[in-house]
């Protein structure tokens, strides 16, 4: 008896858990259903639009980069996940072509880096080499796409993207600013038909004043303006004015250390015309007084100032003058 009623029992406890299971499953989904529910509002906020940029922002950064293509030259790191054997550094060839380790040539020519890649997922399928392949493709260097650097540096030319830099790195391998160099420069996008005009920061190392150089770019050093003080002066020479229409006479005068004791007051500046050089008288002691206009000097300016009683240089006239202008450095001191 004692053995049957175990048994009877044990039946009875598996019916009872085939039963509970039973609920257990039905009633799942519903639970579920009233979980996602009741979730549904902790996640709505996180679901809402987010604000339109501010149209305060520079046009710069709001305009997209000009997706480059692929051309001759080209050299590109091809990688396919998984599979090193078959990744590979290739350079696009006269053809507009290259050649993967296994699938055989495949033209490139023209297409973006995107496309580049799909066109090569494409090939490692249709080879069957691989039956899910993911290829990146990372360029290296626009052969073709060069940067061109002219203006006032020491080698200019067309120097290649190599990778990301700045217009202060391409100046530096283009040798560096010449002597009559200003610190603005004016870089050209032709495919964004862009023009950014900026000045050279003199402490580069604090991100300001330098800009990321683009494949194709151009940039151009532009010239400051030279004027030229000569004669009875602290220190004659050449002098560098960044902004070419803003320096006058007295300040030039200052720029050169001021006139000497024996200096006469009566100076003449000497003018590039379209005709030739013109000479003009400039009475200083009027100019000193503030009973005359301070003229402003245009680059190439020359500022004469004779010593006072000197009248052999008054007797020479302009020939000694640009003779005197000739023998001074032009950038630097006697």
């Amino acid at each position: 008896m004692t053995i049957r009623f175990t048994a009877k029992r044990r039946a009875t406890s598996g019916a009872l858990i085939a039963i509970a299971t039973a609920l257990i499953l039905c009633l799942a989904p519903l639970a579920c259903a009233q979980s996602q529910t009741a979730a549904e509002p902790a996640i709505a906020p996180a679901m809402m639009p987010i604000p339109a940029a501010s149209s305060d922002s520079p046009a710069i950064d709001a305009a997209p980069t000009a997706a480059l293509r692929l051309d001759v030259g080209d050299l590109m790191d091809v990688r396919v996940f998984d599979t090193p054997e078959l990744s590979e550094r290739l350079r696009v060839d006269n053809l507009g072509e290259i050649v993967l380790p296994v699938g055989g040539a495949i033209k490139l020519r023209g297409l973006t880096a995107e496309q580049a890649e799909t066109a090569i997922e494409d090939r490692l399928r249709q080879k069957n080499i691989l039956r899910d392949p993911h290829v990146e493709v990372f360029v290296l260097e626009y052969a073709t796409q060069g940067v061109t650097v002219t203006g006032e540096v020491k080698t200019p030319g067309v120097y290649p993207w190599v990778a990301k830099h700045t217009v202060l790195d391409f100046i530096s391998v283009a040798g560096g600013l010449t002597p009559s160099a200003s610190k603005t420069v004016t870089v050209s996008r032709k495919e964004r038909e862009q023009v950014i005009t900026f000045q050279l920061s003199s402490a580069p190392q604090a991100g300001a004043g330098d800009l990321e150089v683009q494949p194709g770019d151009r940039i151009l050093v532009t010239r400051a303006g030279v004027v030229y003080v000569v004669g009875d002066v602290g220190r004659p020479g050449g002098y560098l004015i960044e902004n070419k229409d803003t320096v006058t006479v007295l300040q030039a005068l200052a720029l050169a250390q001021g006139i000497n004791k024996t200096a006469k007051y009566d100076a003449k500046l000497i003018r590039n015309a379209p005709a030739g050089r013109v000479e003009s008288d400039l009475p200083l002691k009027r100019i000193l007084a503030n009973q005359s206009p301070d003229p402003k000097l245009q680059d190439g300016d020359i500022l004469f100032v004779p010593v006072s009683g000197g009248k052999e240089w008054a007797e020479r006239g302009v020939t000694s003058i640009l003779q005197m202008a000739v023998g001074v450095v032009i950038y630097g001191r006697l």
